[in-house]
Formats: structure tokens, sequence, C-alpha cells
């Protein structure tokens, strides 16, 4: 059995734990007879080769583990909000149950996952809005190409989270939900404009400081229609009508960091 899943950025601006959208940058598995965990590429000398590997731990959802080899192929970094978790475990669930849908799978790989917005997206593809385990796919691809600026330093989500405020102003939280309409408008019609307007919020972002995003949109790169904090970062996605003048603008103003210019994946895990 080999199956992929792709990474994925959520919350996109507003659409806070809720809404994301998958990438084309793929993790990889192999399952075949025998015994043992195998990993190539990122995580390769951190990730456990054990029973306790997410990846392993979801395909044991829905089949025996014993008697089986895992051989996965990492290219999604840790740790940078861009799904890495949740593509592990959408590659054990569609190893382990290919014939069932995204749905019935996100209901079996959330506990694991803990955020089904992420995890959704990497089952279904294209744009995806969670809601009480139901998946909306608005679109298979988004009207701005993304261009992701990601950093040497890792996020922790967990830690990212305990910033959040237990209450925002009302002004923030109405602010917040018109442009997750828009958010919704733009992805459905493909209407560039009105998914750049989106990309604004005052949800999660302004507690989680971002001086890569806050100096991306003080000086936007060629084609920039907005830019948005993946997941809970560190990793910035650029929004762009030009990705290649873009991705080539980013590298000379962060030569440090790595710069993907990607495209939206139509489908998920398979």
């Amino acid at each position: 059995m080999n199956v992929r899943a792709p990474a994925t950025t959520a919350n996109v601006g507003p659409g806070f734990d809720c809404a994301a959208i998958a990438l084309d940058l793929w993790n990889e598995l192999e399952v075949d007879d025998g015994e043992g965990v195998e990993i190539e590429g990122e995580g390769a000398d951190e990730l456990p080769r054990d029973p306790t590997n997410l990846g392993v731990r979801a395909y044991g959802l829905l089949a025996p583990i014993e008697g089986k080899r895992f051989r996965f192929v990492n290219r999604i970094p840790l740790e940078r909000g861009l799904g890495s978790s949740a593509a592990a475990i959408a590659l054990g669930l569609a190893a382990a149950g290919a014939e069932r849908g995204p749905e019935a799978l996100l209901a079996l790989g959330v506990p694991l996952e803990g955020h089904a917005d992420n995890l959704a997206a990497a089952l279904a593809g294209g744009a995806c809005v969670t809601v009480e385990g139901r998946i909306v796919k608005l679109a298979s691809d988004a009207p701005l190409a993304p261009v992701a600026i990601v950093p040497r330093a890792r996020t922790s989500t967990t830690a990212s989270r305990g910033t959040l405020p237990a209450t925002v102003p009302h002004a923030d939280a109405v602010f917040t939900s018109g442009r997750a309409l828009l958010l919704g408008a733009g992805l459905a019609s493909g209407d560039a404009e009105l998914f750049g307007l989106a990309l604004a919020d005052r949800l999660h972002e302004p507690h989680r400081p971002s001086a890569l995003l806050d100096a991306v949109r003080a000086d936007p790169p060629p084609g920039a229609g907005g830019a948005t904090l993946s997941g809970s970062g560190p990793t910035v996605i650029v929004w762009t009508r030009e990705p290649a003048r873009c991705a080539a603008s980013l590298r000379e103003l962060f030569p440090d960091e790595r710069i993907l210019p990607l495209k939206v994946s139509p489908v998920g895990a398979l």
C-alpha cells in the first residue's frame, strides 16, 4: 500500500480553527509486510520509529499494525504551521481505510490530531471549512497562489494557543466574522479581490506576534493580495497573482528563510 498526504495551511486569516487549504507538498507512506518503522526526510532524526509514531497510531485505528513495515518519506517541515502532524495522521488513515470517505476518517483522526481543520483539508484536498465533523469543500483551488516563507525557528501549537485570550472585544469579533464571510465568498467564487480583502484577522493573529508577517504586510512583494500566518506559525503564506516574481522578491528580502512557491492541491490523501 502506497499513499501520500498534502501539507495544509490552516486558519487562512479569519477562519480560525475551521478553515484550511491543502498544499501541493506531500508526505508519503509505504506499508508492506514486515516489521519496523523507517523515516526519510523531514524529522528523520527525531520522529519515533515505533508504534507511538502518529502515522502508525492512525493506521492502528483501522487495521492491525503487527506484521507491517511502515516507510515514511517526509517533505513537510515539522512544527512550522504546515500541518505535518495532520499529514502523518492522514497517511495512516488513508493507508488502512482507503474505502472510507474523508468525514469518516476525520472522525477517527481528530482525537489524535486535535485540530479538525488541518486534518480535513489533508483528507479532502482543496479549500475546506470544517464544523462539527462536517467537511464543506468550498473550492479545489484558491484565487491567489500561495508562497510560503518558512523560518528556521519552530513553534509549538500548544504554546501558541496558550497566548490566545479567553475573550475578545465585540468590535474585533465583528471585524473577523465579516472577513470570514468574505473568505468563504472569495474562495467559492474564485474572486481574487474578495479573497484578498478577507485575509485580515483580529481573533488570533494579533495574539501571535510575527515580525515576519508584519514585515510582509508593511512592504508587500509583487502581486501580493495579502498574507496570513499559517496555522499557529511561524510560517507565513503570501497569497499572490505573480508567484515567480513574488518568490524571487521574498528570497532577496528574507535570505535566511526557506521560500516555497506552492500550489493548492485539489485532492487530499490518496
